[in-house]
């Protein structure tokens, strides 16, 4: 069902439906310590350049791949780095994310873009917790015109995945560049997003706490573009066959999604609420996963996050939680089990700044 927000209605009611899984080789027992829900801790951002880095990517068609097709060695990490996503992760969800995101939201973000001023470099797109690009590898082929994204995320072996996998072409054949930013986002501003036709972000706003989402929200709002924020967790998860454990492993796991503060299964409400104070249009669809015998690979990799990250939150599920692990891959394996992973798409529209339409 769509949900609309106006600047003075009041919050959207909560769509449940979990995160991501982190990548494991765990087989049918939960590890000792389950790394958490995602595959890594939550993206932070600021959308400043930390090291003064800015690179404009190269276009050429035999200078990029997709990233995961071949087994590209992990850059070294310092013992006091946050742990970052894993690209074979983020490749293997890929196909899952693209088809579950909200067509409907497309043709009022075309409208919008459309009634923008005209720019001699076109759209500028920027791209928040952008991990390997597959945001922009999915939206831009769907826009009309020349674009420009900016590409922003803490990880430069991330980065470099987004940059040279990019896409080079819009919809109508247009040309689209790309520059990546390393940063962190608790500091964003309307300054970072000065110029920006639309930001757009897969799987963050639940990572946020309540005070960053609501810095986005007055960052867009100040910078007067639209948003399109996909794949936001709801904090609902159906599984066919059912099984009595599914409803007290979900309960546990959004808990965890909740811990130190984050908004997990809350974020939807909370970002399309924030929005609306800074005087926005928030729309929401639903973007559920739906997974079955041709997604065994992506099915088996979250049921370990999910019940590991239930685990961790409730340390006395280990043993039924082991079984039940057990139990899911098995039918997994054989193409038996069918997991719906609910989440949900915003489209906010900020009033524009500056005397645009």
């Amino acid at each position: 069902m769509r949900r609309t927000t106006t600047p003075t209605g009041g919050m959207i009611p909560a769509q449940p439906g979990p995160h991501d899984a982190p990548e494991s080789t765990t087989r049918g027992r939960l590890p000792d310590a389950m790394p958490g829900a995602g595959p890594a801790d939550r993206p932070t951002l600021r959308l400043r350049e930390d090291d003064g880095q800015s690179d404009e990517a190269s276009h050429e068609p035999d200078a990029r791949h997709v990233p995961g097709d071949a087994q590209a060695p992990q850059a070294p990490q310092a013992p006091d780095d946050p742990p970052r996503y894993a690209p074979e992760w983020l490749r293997l969800r890929e196909g899952a994310d693209a088809a579950a995101r909200a067509h409907e939201l497309l043709d009022p973000l075309r409208v919008r873009l459309a009634n923008l001023p005209t720019r001699a470099g076109g759209l500028v797109v920027h791209d928040l917790g952008c991990g390997t690009g597959s945001m922009g590898r999915w939206l831009a082929p769907l826009l009309d015109g020349p674009q420009h994204w900016v590409l922003h995320d803490r990880d430069p072996y991330l980065l470099h995945f987004a940059a040279v996998a990019s896409p080079s072409c819009a919809a109508d054949g247009s040309r689209v560049t790309v520059e990546t930013r390393r940063g962190e986002i608790d500091r964003l501003t309307p300054d970072a997003l000065a110029g920006a036709s639309l930001v757009t972000a897969s799987a963050l706003l639940d990572v946020l706490t309540a005070g960053e989402a609501d810095a986005l929200a007055a960052a867009c709002a100040g910078a007067g573009c639209a948003a399109l924020l996909t794949l936001s967790v709801a904090g609902r998860v159906d599984l066919t066959p059912a099984h009595p454990l599914d409803a007290e492993i979900t309960g546990a796991f959004n808990d965890h999604q909740r811990r130190s503060g984050l908004l997990g299964p809350d974020a939807v409400d909370a970002a399309a609420d924030a929005f609306a104070r800074h005087g926005a249009t928030v729309r929401v669809e639903p973007s559920p996963w739906r997974l079955g015998p041709d997604d065994a690979d992506l099915t088996a990799q979250w049921l370990r996050g999910w019940v590991g990250a239930a685990v961790e939150q409730r340390p006395a599920l280990r043993e039924s939680a082991e079984r039940y692990l057990a139990m899911r891959l098995a039918s997994c394996a054989t193409g038996e089990l069918r997991v719906v992973v609910h989440h949900s798409d915003l489209l906010v529209l900020c009033r524009p700044t500056g005397g645009a339409p």
